[in-house]
């Protein structure tokens, strides 16, 4: 499927992308700002996540039941999101519902009321979230790992904040950091479909081309150190041990992002992978078990993870550690990265055919690199990419002293040193 992408700036640092796709009758609008958990002072952790939750509470020309209805009568999939390096908002709707689908959002983003009383119940509901968190072992294990991995940096904070933060968001404080942070400078709005980019231009510049009352201060961004810690914590309430293997990576920046994302794969990335097999199929050792890459713009992270019987922790690490040392010294098979292209090379054509996900692309390799990276260069790229840059990866970032570990279950004992960690 051809790509039609289009670009417009706006003076005031506003960037909108469209992505026509003339044979669908679907469209994507999505607003996704540059801001994030990791951009919110400690003392405001989770403040981002609330905004994306309190729009949604009223604006000056509609009601939270008034936003409830309309969403309803468009049709669409309304979703929104807070991750570290960003916050979203997407809605998918058949194409002639573009434009109030359009007005519809840009009132909750751009006019928001944060009724005090609206503000307060929020909060509740929030607090409520962060108890399902603890109350879910992985996510749990998940936030107290990420704690140490980052120990005294904002990627090391839960993205919904603390019940205490939480409780501390009232009008004014919402108001302020809305108005800092969530401004069409820091704005990309993306959209694909049957769509005209022209039509779109004139939408945004219609709601968004403003200069903003107050000019955001631009955020200072700390590079992490990454730190390698051995976290075993007993919960004896559990049936399953959750176990994290972590290590530091290439970040979204790197040209080696390409080799990194196969030997992810390689290793835990589907129902082939390595981990998949011996963990799961040849040793029937857990249901569940992968490896993953979280990249940052300034850092990376891979991990695999298990849920296994408590007693079968220790032999899973060793499986797993064991398929570490095999890719640094021996690096993949030639039909393994083969494999792997092809995997990765049918995901992305298979993405083009859904606006939804064409239109978070155009906004992530906006945020990420600046520009638009073609089809073609991508899957040039995947190409190219060797065994040797695999194995490169695997011995630039797997190694003993940079191993982390997070184990959370009922274990009798359960001790985990360096020393047996060793790659």
């Amino acid at each position: 499927m051809k790509e039609n992408i289009q670009t417009t700036r706006f003076e005031n640092g506003l960037t909108l992308l469209t992505d026509r796709m003339p044979d669908v009758r679907s469209a994507t609008l999505g607003f996704f700002y540059r801001r994030g958990a990791r951009h919110e002072p400690a003392m405001l952790n989770g403040i981002s996540h609330f905004i994306e939750h309190a729009v949604f509470k009223g604006t000056k020309k509609r009601s939270a039941l008034d936003i409830a209805i309309e969403t309803d009568r468009l049709g669409g999939n309304l979703d929104a999101f807070t991750m570290h390096e960003e916050t979203g908002f997407a809605i998918k709707v058949v194409d002639r519902q573009l434009d109030n689908a359009f007005e519809l959002l840009a009132d909750l983003l751009t006019a928001p009321t944060f009724d005090e009383r609206e503000l307060r119940r929020e909060q509740k509901v929030i607090i409520e979230e962060i108890k399902m968190t603890d109350d879910a072992p992985e996510e749990y294990l998940g936030e107290l790992f990420n704690e140490k991995l980052f120990p005294g940096h904002p990627l090391g904070l839960p993205i919904a904040g603390t019940p205490r933060t939480v409780r501390t968001f009232d009008h004014e404080t919402t108001r302020k950091f809305h108005a800092e942070a969530f401004t069409p400078e820091n704005l990309i709005i993306a959209a694909a479909g049957n769509l005209d980019h022209q039509k779109t231009v004139d939408l945004a510049a219609k709601f968004f081309n403003q200069s903003p009352e107050i000019r955001n201060p631009k955020s200072e961004i700390r590079n992490p150190e990454i730190a390698a810690p051995i976290l075993v914590k007993k919960n004896r309430n559990l049936e399953q041990a959750h176990v994290i293997i972590a290590t530091p990576f290439v970040d979204a920046r790197s040209e080696r992002r390409y080799a990194a994302d196969i030997l992810t794969n390689a290793l835990g990335g589907g129902t082939s992978s390595r981990l998949w097999q011996k963990v799961r199929e040849q040793k029937g050792l857990a249901y569940s078990v992968g490896a993953t890459a979280a990249m940052y713009q300034d850092c990376g992270v891979f991990s695999i993870y298990a849920g296994i019987s408590p007693p079968k922790t220790e032999k899973v690490l060793g499986i797993a550690l064991k398929e570490l040392r095999a890719v640094v010294r021996d690096g993949i098979s030639r039909d393994e990265l083969e494999l792997m292209k092809a995997q990765s090379i049918a995901a992305i054509l298979l993405g083009l055919e859904d606006s939804a996900t064409r239109a978070a692309t155009l906004a992530r390799l906006e945020m990420v690199h600046g520009r638009q990276i073609s089809l073609a260069e991508t899957l040039e790229k995947i190409e190219k990419v060797t065994i040797d840059e695999v194995r490169a990866v695997a011995r630039d970032f797997f190694q003993t002293e940079k191993i982390a570990v997070g184990a959370l279950g009922d274990f009798n004992g359960l001790k985990i040193k360096r020393e047996h960690l060793e790659i």
